[in-house]
């Protein structure tokens, strides 16, 4: 019979990674990972990371609560967390104290961004269940909403709305991925200025444009889409002109984040991938063998073990390359994965 510890055994084996420690099982009828005092390996070759136990408990022993999606990082480590909770929106120090929670109006957001404007730092995200693009100051307060009106109609409407990324002269995309999978350019200041793209399997279109990243790595700034359900990242100037498919073969790709030449990707069928500049994987993270488990939004918390994932949906790296990968999960789950190596 295959228990939680053996899973999480056989996940860090095939991340080419010999075990040391032993997997405690959470707690996570209160709170989860309370009980976890060692840390678990994970990854493989350069890019090699233990967990963090415990890092992101909540007051009270309450759990986060349904996470769909995304994670941000501000310059002084704060890490951001939507929720599908009346908490919105969860901030949290690099060591994973609880700060507080964002207004319930944001509650629902899936996807985040952060952008520095003036030496002032906002939140952007896809406001999946009010069907709008939002700026968010760091202290919780609306400053921009865009969406589909009379005065501005957006092709295809909002519906659906899964990810939103600010190019570097402040002009605003929105991917609609779980609808029209149209994608939107709007001027900073919330003017639609072009759209692109269509639903569909052929290389200029998308099936489930589910997230999307600027891309810094090259000599010209990029676009990097996660087509998640054509299994691939594609990449496109910052005008929406088709440049080509940067990776493929990936299990179901929901989120990307950037650190020197590598870009890590949240997949939804359980693990992390690292791809260098090139296109090509270097790394596997939390690996999880056990396929039922894979994009399960239900599976519960004590049949997943640190350093295992079930659902990656939404992640950030902070500036020292650690990782913060948030699961899509019914009662909520956010792991720390601290760098070990270079």
């Amino acid at each position: 019979m295959t228990t939680p510890q053996s899973k999480g055994l056989m996940g860090l084996a095939l991340s080419g990674i010999l075990v040391v420690s032993a997997v405690a099982h959470p707690d996570h009828g209160q709170n989860p990972g309370a009980d976890i005092t060692a840390a678990v390996p994970t990854g493989n070759g350069m890019h090699r990371y233990e967990t963090v136990p415990g890092w992101g408990a909540m007051p009270n022993g309450e759990l986060l609560g349904p996470t769909h999606g995304g994670v941000a990082v501000s310059k002084t480590g704060n890490v951001f967390v939507s929720t599908n909770n009346p908490r919105s929106i969860c901030e949290f120090t690099k060591d994973g104290k609880f700060l507080r929670s964002f207004p319930e109006e944001f509650q629902g957001v899936h996807s985040l961004s952060i952008r520095e404007e003036d030496g002032v730092e906002y939140l952007y995200g896809a406001h999946l269940a009010k069907e709008r693009v939002v700026k968010i100051s760091l202290d919780g307060k609306l400053v921009l909403a865009i969406e589909d009106t009379p005065e501005q109609p957006i092709e295809g409407t909002f519906k659906g709305l899964t990810a939103v990324e600010v190019t570097p002269d402040g002009r605003i995309v929105a991917a609609v991925g779980y609808g029209s999978n149209i994608i939107h350019i709007f001027s900073p200041e919330g003017k639609l200025l072009k759209s692109f793209g269509s639903k569909g399997t052929s290389l200029e279109q998308f099936k489930a444009a589910h997230g999307v990243a600027l891309d810094t790595r090259f000599d010209e700034p990029r676009l990097l889409f996660a087509d998640r359900e054509n299994r691939r990242l594609k990449h496109y100037d910052l005008e929406g002109n088709f440049l080509g498919v940067f990776a493929t073969n990936l299990r179901r790709p929901c989120a990307m984040s950037f650190h020197g030449d590598y870009v890590a990707v949240a997949e939804l069928e359980a693990r992390v991938t690292i791809i260098d500049k090139t296109g090509a994987p270097v790394a596997f993270l939390g690996d999880n063998p056990e396929k039922e488990e894979w994009a399960n939004y239900k599976v519960a918390l004590e049949d997943v073990p640190a350093g295992i994932f079930s659902a990656p949906h939404g992640l950030s790296y902070d500036p020292e390359g650690n990782l913060y990968i948030q699961d899509w999960n019914a009662s909520g789950r956010v792991t720390k994965l601290r760098r070990v190596s270079e």
